[in-house]
C-alpha cells in the first residue's frame, strides 16, 4: 500500500505541477480597454442571434446533435438533467422511480457505459461501474445541454471526447455583465408533492474587466413517499412507495478570465453529497425496504485555450475523489450487517494542439492522461489501478458546401491490482470518419451528413474485479456505427412561421463481445461474461419550429420520434433475433410551448412503446407501453433590473401508473410550484 501511496503523491504532484505552470501563464498582466471592448461586443448579442447560432451549429454538425438552452430549458417541466433529456430522441432513460432513483442514459441502445457525460468540457467518470447518476445534476445551474451521436463535430477536443459511442455535454451558466452591472443573483425554492422542498442560490461577481466568478449553491429533501398500484394478477391494491426519501446538497464555485491576447480560462471547484433510501424492487408482496445509500462526490478542474495565429493551444486538469457508502439491513453477515464503501480517486490531465494549415485544412493532436484508483472494504478486494493513456490524430477539411473529418484514437490502458490477477494491457486503435455536405446551392438550409465511427469500451472496475463476481478475462465492448442523416434549418423575417429545423437520421450499430452478468449455481453469486452480439438498426427524427402568432404571442414545437430494431444475435439457439432489454420499437415526445405577455405555458407529452425486461421476448416479460402528458404556467414580473417568476407544475396529470424499469413503479401524478428571483 505504501508503493501506491507514493505512486499517488508523485501524480498528484505532477498535476500541480502542471495547474501551476498553467496559472503561471494566466495571471498577467492585462489590457483593461481591450477587454472592455470585448465585453461590450459580447453583450450585444441577442435571444434571437443566440437561437440563430444554436441553429447553424445544428445544421453545421457532421454527427447529429439535440440541443436544450435557455429559455427552452427554463421552461420544461424538470427538475434534473435526467427529466430534460427525456425529450431528445433516440434516448432511452433508465428510470429506478422517484426523486432519488438512479437514473442513466443510454443512447440508440448500446448501453450505459457508451455514453460520456461531459460538465464544462471536462468528463464526469467512474471507473468502478461507469455510470453518471444524471438525476444528482440539478438544473439551476445548467444553461445548455447537447447531445452528440458519435462524438462532437469538432476535430479541436481533447482525446477523451472522441473516445466514446456519444457524448452529452452539460454546459453551466457563465457570467454576462452589460455595462455598469458588476454582480447577478438568482435566487429559488422549489416544493411539491412527496415532500419537496428545493432552495437554490446562484451569484456572480465581476471582479474585472478580465475577470469574473460565480457560486452556485442547492439542498434538496423529499420523503419520496407516492402512491402506486400493483396487480397480482387478478387484483389490483393501491400502495405507498417506501424508503425513496433523499436528502442532499451541492455546492460549486468557479473563475472564468480572458486575457489581453484574447486567451481564456476557467478553473471550478465542486461538491455532491447526499443521504438517500433505496427502494427495492416490488416482488413477492415485499413493499418496505431498509437498504440505504451515501455518495460524496468532489472534484477540481481548470482548463485553459489559447490562439496564437493558426497555433491553437487547449489544456485542462482535473482531480476527482468519489465515496460511496451501502448499508443492507437485511443481509446479515459474520461480523454484522452488509457494509460496504468504496473510495475512487481519479487525476486527469489533456493537452491539445490544433494547426491551421491553410484555409480550409486543420490538423489536431490531442494527449490524455488519466488515473484511477478504487478502494474497498470488501473482503479479498484487488484494490486496481488503472493508468489510461490516449492519442488521437486528427483532420479536417472544410470547404463551403463540405466538410469533412476524421481521427484516429490510440488507446493504452495498464491495469494493476494489489493482489490476485489484474486485466493486464490493452492496446487498440478506433477510427472515425465524419462527413457533412450541401449537396444543391440553391437550397443552403439543407444538408446530408453522415459517419462511420468505430470505438470501444473498457470493462470496469466492477466487472474485473468486484470479489466473487468480477472476470479479468472480460474483453472489451467494440461497437461500429454508421449513420445516414439529413437537416433543413431554415429562418423567416416578417412572417407567423419564424423558425423550422428538421433532422432525421437512419442508423447502423453493431455491439461485439457486449459484457453481460450471468447467473451461477448460487444466486448470490454472479459472473461477468463476454456473450453478447447486437445489430441495431434505427431511425430518428426530430422537428423544431417557433411561430409568432401576433404581436404578443409566440409558440414553439418540438416533435421526436424514434424506431428501433435492436437484436440480440449472440446465439441461433437462445433468443435470437429478439429485442435486447427494455429498448421499445417506437418511443417519441412532444412539446408546446405558448408564451404571451408576462405569461407562458408549456405542455409535454412522452411516449414509449412496449418492451421486454429479459432476453426472451414472450408474454411473461412483457412490460407495457407508457405515456404521460405534463403542463406548466409560469409567470414573469420585471420591475426595473428585478426578475420574479412564479411556475405551478402538473407532472403526469392523467395519473397514469407504469414502470420505466419492471418493478420500480413511477410517481403518478405530483405538482410542483417555484419561486425564483433574480436581478
Amino acid at each position: 500500500m505504501t508503493k501506491r501511496k507514493f505512486a499517488f503523491d508523485g501524480i498528484c504532484n505532477s498535476f500541480f505541477g502542471f495547474s501551476a505552470i498553467l496559472w503561471l501563464g494566466i495571471f498577467v498582466p492585462y489590457n483593461s480597454s481591450a477587454q472592455t471592448d470585448s465585453v461590450k461586443k459580447a453583450n450585444e448579442l441577442k435571444e434571437v442571434s443566440i437561437r440563430a447560432i444554436k441553429l447553424g451549429k445544428r445544421q453545421l454538425s457532421a454527427s447529429p446533435l439535440q440541443i436544450l438552452s435557455g429559455k427552452d430549458l427554463e421552461r420544461l417541466n424538470s427538475l434534473s438533467v435526467a427529466d430534460a433529456i427525456r425529450f431528445f430522441s433516440g434516448v432511452q432513460l433508465k428510470d429506478y422511480g422517484g426523486i432519488g432513483g438512479l437514473k442513466t442514459i443510454n443512447v440508440r441502445s448500446m448501453g450505459t457505459n457508451h455514453t460520456a457525460v461531459f460538465y464544462d468540457g471536462v468528463q464526469l467518470g467512474n471507473a468502478q461501474n461507469g455510470q453518471v447518476d444524471l438525476g444528482k445534476f440539478s438544473l439551476d445551474n445548467i444553461e445548455e445541454i447537447e447531445l452528440y451521436n458519435g462524438q462532437k463535430s469538432t476535430i479541436f477536443q481533447s482525446a477523451r471526447g472522441f473516445a466514446s459511442g456519444s457524448s452529452l455535454y452539460l454546459n453551466a451558466k457563465q457570467p454576462e455583465f452589460e455595462n455598469g452591472q458588476t454582480d447577478h443573483v438568482k435566487a429559488a425554492v422549489k416544493g411539491g408533492s412527496f415532500g419537496l422542498i428545493n432552495p437554490s442560490v446562484l451569484w456572480q461577481h465581476k471582479i474585472s474587466d478580465a475577470i469574473s466568478a460565480s457560486l452556485s449553491t442547492e439542498y434538496k429533501n423529499a420523503n419520496g413517499r407516492y402512491k402506486f398500484r400493483y396487480t397480482n394478477g387478478v387484483y389490483d391494491s393501491t400502495f405507498v412507495r417506501k424508503n425513496a426519501d433523499i436528502e442532499t446538497m451541492r455546492a460549486e464555485a468557479g473563475l472564468n478570465g480572458k486575457l489581453q491576447d484574447s486567451s481564456v480560462w476557467a478553473a471550478k471547484v465542486y461538491y455532491y453529497k447526499d443521504h438517500q433510501g433505496l427502494p427495492g424492487a416490488i416482488v413477492s408482496n415485499r413493499y418496505d425496504f431498509t437498504q440505504r445509500l451515501w455518495n460524496e462526490n468532489f472534484f477540481v478542474q481548470s482548463s485553459y485555450k489559447k490562439e496564437a495565429g493558426r497555433y491553437n493551444l487547449m489544456a485542462s486538469a482535473k482531480y476527482a475523489r468519489d465515496y460511496v457508502r451501502y448499508l443492507d439491513p437485511d443481509f446479515v453477515k459474520d461480523n454484522g450487517f452488509l457494509d460496504n464503501r468504496f473510495k475512487q480517486r481519479e487525476l486527469y490531465l489533456s493537452l491539445t494542439n490544433r494547426y491551421k494549415i491553410n484555409s480550409f485544412w486543420d490538423v489536431v493532436l490531442s494527449g490524455d492522461y488519466q488515473y484511477n484508483t478504487l478502494d474497498a472494504n470488501l473482503d479479498y478486494f484487488a484494490y486496481p489501478t488503472r493508468n489510461t493513456f490516449l492519442t488521437a490524430l486528427a483532420t479536417q477539411i472544410h470547404f463551403e458546401r463540405i466538410d469533412v473529418q476524421a481521427n484516429l484514437l490510440s488507446t493504452y490502458v495498464n491495469d494493476k491490482v494489489k493482489q490476485f490477477f489484474s486485466a493486464g494491457n490493452k492496446n487498440e486503435l478506433t477510427p472515425t470518419v465524419m462527413v457533412s455536405w450541401q449537396p444543391f446551392d440553391s437550397l443552403k438550409e439543407f444538408r446530408i451528413r453522415s459517419f462511420y465511427k468505430s470505438i470501444f469500451r473498457m470493462p470496469t472496475f466492477n466487472d474485473l474485479y468486484y470479489t466473487s463476481i468480477g472476470n479479468t478475462l472480460l474483453k472489451p465492448e467494440y461497437t461500429k456505427q454508421y449513420d445516414l442523416g439529413l437537416t433543413y434549418i431554415k429562418t423567416f423575417k416578417g412572417q407567423k412561421l419564424q423558425q423550422i429545423s428538421i433532422q432525421t437520421d437512419a442508423y447502423y450499430n453493431k455491439v461485439k463481445n457486449k459484457i453481460v452478468a450471468v447467473p451461477s449455481a448460487n444466486l448470490f453469486r454472479w459472473s461477468m461474461q463476454n456473450l453478447g452480439r447486437v445489430e441495431i438498426k434505427g431511425l430518428d427524427v426530430n422537428v423544431q419550429t417557433a411561430w409568432n402568432i401576433a404581436t404578443d404571442l409566440s409558440l414553439t414545437t418540438g416533435l421526436t420520434y424514434t424506431y428501433q430494431q435492436a437484436l440480440n444475435v449472440t446465439d441461433k439457439n437462445l433468443n435470437y433475433r429478439n429485442q435486447i432489454v427494455y429498448t421499445p420499437v417506437n418511443s417519441g415526445s412532444f412539446i408546446l410551448g405558448a408564451d404571451w405577455k408576462n405569461l407562458a405555458m408549456n405542455y409535454s407529452y412522452i411516449y414509449v412503446g412496449q418492451r421486454f425486461n429479459q432476453g426472451a421476448n414472450n408474454v411473461y416479460n412483457y412490460v407495457p407501453a407508457w405515456y404521460t402528458h405534463d403542463i406548466a404556467f409560469h409567470y414573469t414580473k420585471v420591475l426595473k433590473h428585478d426578475r420574479f417568476r412564479l411556475s405551478a407544475e402538473v407532472n403526469n396529470f392523467l395519473n397514469q401508473y407504469y414502470d420505466v424499469i419492471a418493478n420500480f413503479p413511477m410517481p403518478g401524478r405530483s405538482y410542483r410550484f417555484t419561486i425564483a428571483y433574480s436581478y
